[in-house]
């Protein structure tokens, strides 16, 4: 399932995390978080997870997360890696790969399994050239590149790959959960019920009895497939 959020961020809060990434954040080699698999095919540079701007930065994507109704009901999010900001400038990107199924929250002993995977581009697709966000899945490959502030959730068993950047500079938020639903074909079933429900509400009224039962589905179905 690979699912487009559109503003989770709006403009005027891209262009404030941008600023504080230039004027305080610390940029290192993003190799210096990748793993044995990773370091020959990753080529860009990362915000220093360690920096306090870093720390804040990530609050402030958890927090407008945490208003995002569609990506509630489309990851059912557990638990949530701390956002990464990653930076690709010309001749940089990342070769195809598969992430960590398992990832420690740092500074814990906090261990999550990696559902999905999310991608919130922060900046625009004029910026720069190249750079697309490549995702296969059973349906084939999908090339992926969207507005400053939408996101793309998808399964984090999917292969995928930045393709490398011709010129400016591509700069994103990346992050991992888990989900209270492990499966994915099951996630997908519940997303399509809520938000089958969410779209007749205004239309039929939430007292309806049709719309009653369905959501009586979904939770039911919720009740079963989650591992609260």
């Amino acid at each position: 399932m690979i699912i487009q959020i559109p503003k989770v961020l709006s403009q005027k809060q891209v262009s404030s995390m941008r600023a504080a990434m230039e004027t305080q954040g610390v940029w290192i080699d993003g190799n210096a978080t990748a793993g044995a698999q990773a370091v020959s095919v990753k080529h860009n540079q990362q915000l220093d997870q360690n920096h306090e701007v870093t720390r804040q930065l990530g609050d402030f994507v958890l927090d407008a997360l945490s208003q995002s109704s569609m990506f509630i009901s489309a990851a059912l999010p557990q638990k949530i890696f701390p956002p990464m900001f990653n930076r690709c400038d010309q001749s940089q990107g990342y070769g195809l790969h598969v992430d960590n199924a398992i990832r420690i929250i740092p500074g814990t002993a906090i261990r999550l399994r990696t559902d999905l995977s999310a991608t919130i581009f922060l900046s625009n697709p004029d910026d720069y050239d190249g750079g697309e966000l490549e995702i296969q899945d059973k349906h084939g490959s999908h090339a992926v590149k969207l507005e400053a502030g939408d996101m793309i959730l998808y399964s984090s068993t999917s292969l995928h790959r930045v393709r490398p950047v011709q010129s400016g500079s591509r700069v994103c938020a990346v992050f991992w959960m888990q989900s209270m639903v492990r499966d994915d074909n099951k996630r997908e079933v519940l997303y399509d019920l809520d938000t089958t429900i969410q779209s007749l509400t205004p239309g039929l009224g939430a007292r309806d009895e049709n719309l009653l039962r369905l959501n009586r589905t979904y939770q039911n179905l919720l009740q079963q497939w989650s591992e609260t």
